[in-house]
């Protein structure tokens, strides 16, 4: 059975409280569990978790107490989609990628954030990691990785496929800040380096690309 693990962005994913763009995922996600894919889905914090992660540290918050703050979110996000998912989804969120690994129900298995300092894109691939996963799939507001940011530079160059040490070069001028929002971030970038895990971005707006990316067809960015 292919296993592929998801890394859906909470600004992705919940952009605004939107129930039927939240089913949407829910559905093309159960499409994926019914052709036979074992699936796993990291989900994000998203605007709101940043907009609380801004007034904590304006209260006098540190970095770690922050980023327990957006765990505490990408879990909250992950129950949302649970509830689209009902009973195809394992009922309750992994708190760790010992648990993920371990649960061997045939359901969908949705998760957040697990330690401090770790974004959910390095949990997705940490958890595309330990368990073998035969694709991870990097779903963000943006179709591919680009030399630079898209829309900060209209005429950046779109890569359709590049190697791991190459995604590292370009990303690791990002700065690693409780809430940071960047294509894929330095930390997720060098584990994908490591473990030599296909990787595919792709823009998780249009949730059909996320599933056409498991069949190999999509628009996005092919690392590895």
């Amino acid at each position: 059975m292919k296993t592929v693990v998801i890394s859906i962005g909470g600004s992705v994913l919940i952009p605004e409280l939107d129930t039927s763009r939240i089913k949407t995922f829910a559905d093309m996600l159960v499409n994926l569990k019914k052709k036979g894919i074992r699936v796993h889905v990291v989900v994000g914090g998203g605007k709101v978790s940043r907009e609380y992660i801004s007034a904590a540290k304006a209260l006098g918050a540190n970095d770690a107490e922050c980023d327990k703050l957006g765990i505490d979110f990408t879990r909250l996000n992950s129950r949302l989609l649970i509830a689209a998912l009902r009973k195809n989804a394992f009922p309750e969120p992994a708190v760790s990628l010992e648990e993920a690994a371990r649960i061997d129900t045939g359901q969908i298995i949705v998760m957040g954030g697990t330690h401090i300092g770790h974004t959910t894109d390095a949990v997705a691939a940490l958890l595309a990691e330990y368990i073998r996963s035969d694709l991870l799939i990097i779903a963000t507001n943006v179709d591919g990785v680009y030399e630079k940011d898209p829309k900060k530079h209209p005429k950046a160059k779109k890569f359709d496929r590049i190697s791991a040490s190459e995604l590292v070069q370009i990303v690791m001028s990002s700065i690693m800040k409780a809430g940071s929002a960047g294509v894929v971030d330095p930390l997720a970038a060098k584990i994908i380096e490591r473990s030599g895990i296909k990787t595919i971005v792709v823009n998780g707006n249009k949730p059909a690309q996320i599933e056409s990316a498991c069949s190999g067809v999509h628009k996005g960015t092919v690392i590895g």
